[in-house]
């Protein structure tokens, strides 16, 4: 029997460190789903583990895309569940480890199939964005899939304000034809492995004071040189990230940087919230403080494994 050992929780709570601790533990390999460290240009803002994390237990999708390709959350639930079967092919054990609830979903549980949408329908769809913003979304998606829309609305309402996957959607729409919605729970997704998720979680001041500071270490690190390297591409959807559109404002003159610093980190803690909530959706979670002893987890990653009769 194959495990893969799912650790979630929002930005800044220590999954990189429980993540490393437990691969060195169980002796196999991480797989982060962190959909902004992908990217290679994209070091400090989204946190990459240094490279004294990277040499302590082999990872992988750190670092491997660039921001100039049209990397989506099915390409990448593909290559990780490619990855994963040649890792199983070795190891009974594999962490899984990020904050990007819709990438562990679809590594998890499966992700929809869509068509391939053509290049020239991305792009229209970023124009309109860019100029008429989220509510150009909102509308074409309440004109094209008003089911789809009305169920967003009373279950997720965050998501109609989220300009990644609004942009998705109306893409499939007109690209297509059809509703987005129309594509969904078309194919059972099969796994080789059993998933064990453990979540860690800290109170809210503590959580909060976490992510403060760990925004004042990336603008040490040099992240306001980071993002001036990456102004000219602005636009690009990997960039309309937390770190980096805040620091494109005020290369903008649209504001000082301390007051781009101070959205930032007022951007991230709301960004923790959504994440909280995404996750708090599952059942299958075994929350733990984040200061939890590695052993305690240990101990019932292993209770969990004798449960499933290995």
């Amino acid at each position: 029997m194959k495990f893969l050992l799912t650790i979630i929780g929002p930005t800044a709570i220590g999954k990189t460190a429980l993540s490393i601790q437990l691969a060195r533990h169980f002796n196999c390999d991480i797989i982060s789903c962190d959909s902004r460290q992908f990217f290679k240009e994209m070091a400090i803002g989204t946190a990459v583990p240094n490279a004294s994390e990277l040499a302590a237990a082999q990872h992988h999708f750190i670092q491997n895309k660039s921001i100039f390709e049209n990397y989506t959350v099915g390409d990448f639930e593909k290559e990780a569940v490619a990855k994963l079967d040649e890792l199983y092919e070795t190891n009974d054990f594999a962490i899984l480890v990020g904050g990007s609830g819709l990438y562990v979903d679809a590594v998890l549980k499966g992700f929809d199939e869509f068509p391939d949408i053509q290049a020239n329908v991305r792009l229209e769809v970023n124009k309109k964005y860019e100029k008429e913003g989220i509510a150009y979304l909102q509308n074409q998606l309440k004109e094209s899939d008003p089911f789809y829309f009305e169920k967003l609305e009373n279950e997720n309402p965050q998501t109609l304000v989220n300009p990644q996957r609004m942009m998705r959607f109306v893409e499939v729409g007109i690209g297509t034809g059809k509703p987005y919605s129309s594509f969904l729970n078309l194919k059972k997704n099969t796994r080789r492995f059993t998933p064990i998720v453990i979540g860690l979680e800290a109170e809210r001041n503590i959580l909060y004071e976490r992510i403060n500071r760990r925004v004042n270490m990336m603008m040490e690190e040099g992240l306001l040189e980071e993002a001036k390297n990456l102004y000219p591409n602005k636009n690009l959807n990997a960039l309309q990230t937390v770190g980096y559109r805040e620091l494109f404002q005020y290369f903008n003159e649209e504001i000082p940087l301390t007051t781009a610093i101070e959205e930032i980190k007022k951007n991230t803690r709301r960004f923790a919230k959504r994440q909280l909530t995404w996750f708090k959706r599952g059942n299958n979670v075994k929350w733990f403080d984040f200061q939890t002893n590695k052993n305690t987890t240990v101990r019932y990653i292993d209770s969990e494994i004798k449960k499933s009769g290995k």
